[in-house]
Parts: structure tokens; sequence; C-alpha cells
């Protein structure tokens, strides 16, 4: 199974759900992706102190995360989407993507309402369906993170409507993402350092 390429500090660290093949397609086809995100996954730490931290526009954890895939190269990308019959656009959506390299999308929904998930897995199934992608990914949060919250004073500021494991998963059984193959990483209480 696929899931077993990862290492196993990965799966110790994050719940993790895969969707038509995403990890060995990434691992066979795109090793220099598949490294670079199996690289941050594996020395990711959640740190009590950005739990602690207001995220304001961007919280420490998700500006973390943009250090590590900007420094390997990977950009932010807005794609411009537009569809056209008989000369009349019938849809033109954009959207962007928070890191986007070889065919690769990785989205990082941390503390963002559950929608969001919709408009990544949407828009993963359009570009996949278009051929400008192969796989997607989302890095989100494990549901069982909410009892660490709650006992650092700040469950109110993750609720249960916020993005997590427990919104994604359904919507990626009901095949939202459409024939693209999706990997998401949930990250978990595994992965929690309360002393830092």
């Amino acid at each position: 199974m696929g899931l077993d390429l990862l290492p196993q500090i990965v799966q110790r660290k994050f719940e993790i759900a895969e969707r038509n093949h995403a990890a060995s397609i990434l691992h066979a086809d795109f090793s220099s992706e598949w490294a670079d995100l199996t690289d941050m996954l594996a020395a990711f730490t959640l740190r009590r102190s950005d739990i602690m931290t207001p995220g304001g526009s961007q919280s420490k954890i998700s500006a973390g995360i943009d250090a590590f895939f900007y420094e390997r190269g990977w950009q932010e990308h807005d794609f411009k989407i537009k569809v056209e019959a008989d000369g009349i656009t019938k849809l033109s959506p954009t959207h962007k993507v928070d890191y986007f390299k070889n065919r690769i999308a990785i989205e990082t929904e941390w503390n963002n309402k559950d929608p969001f998930f919709d408009r990544d897995l949407t828009t993963f199934r359009l570009l996949f369906e278009l051929n400008v992608i192969s796989v997607g990914v989302i890095i989100t949060r494990a549901t069982e993170l909410q009892d660490i919250f709650v006992a650092l004073g700040r469950g109110a500021s993750f609720g249960n409507s916020t993005t997590h494991m427990g919104k994604l998963i359904p919507k990626l059984e009901n095949r939202a993402s459409g024939g693209c193959p999706v990997l998401a990483f949930g990250i978990k209480s595994a992965a929690y350092n309360p002393n830092s």
C-alpha cells in the first residue's frame, strides 16, 4: 500500500488519508517533491508557544510551513482558468494554491473555516481534469488536537467548524476531489512539544 512508503516518523506524527494512489504516484514519479514533503513532515514540531500565539492573518504554524517549502523552490501559484462556449465565458475561477511545483499542489489549512476544504478539493479536481496537476496534498490538523487546545485554554479558537481531519475525510469519501489523487495529513498530538 502506498502509505507504507511514508517514513515511520511521518506515520507516527500525522493522521493520513489517501485517494487514488497519491502516495505511490508522488513517490514513483515525483521523487524530488516527495522528498520535500516527507522532509517537512518529518521535521515538523507543533510547539506550545505557536499555539498560544494569536494567529492574526497567518499563524506561526502556517508561516513555518511556508518558509520550508519556499526555501525548496515551491511557490504560491495563482491559477487563472477560463471556460468558454461559443465565445461566451461560462466559468472563470481563479484560485491560489499555497505551494506548487512540478504538477504537485499543496494546501495548508491549519485553522480556517471548513468550507476551505471544499474550495481546495474542487480546485484539485478541476486542475487534475485540465491536466495541470498530478497530485493534490492537504496539510491540516487531526481532530484529536482539540483536547490539547482545550487544556491550553485555546479551545474556542479552534472550534469544530474549523479545518481538521474530521471535516476533511467525509469530503474525500464523497469524492469531492473527483479523480484527482489526494494525500492528506492531519497533525496529531504525537507531533506536539509542550516544552517549546
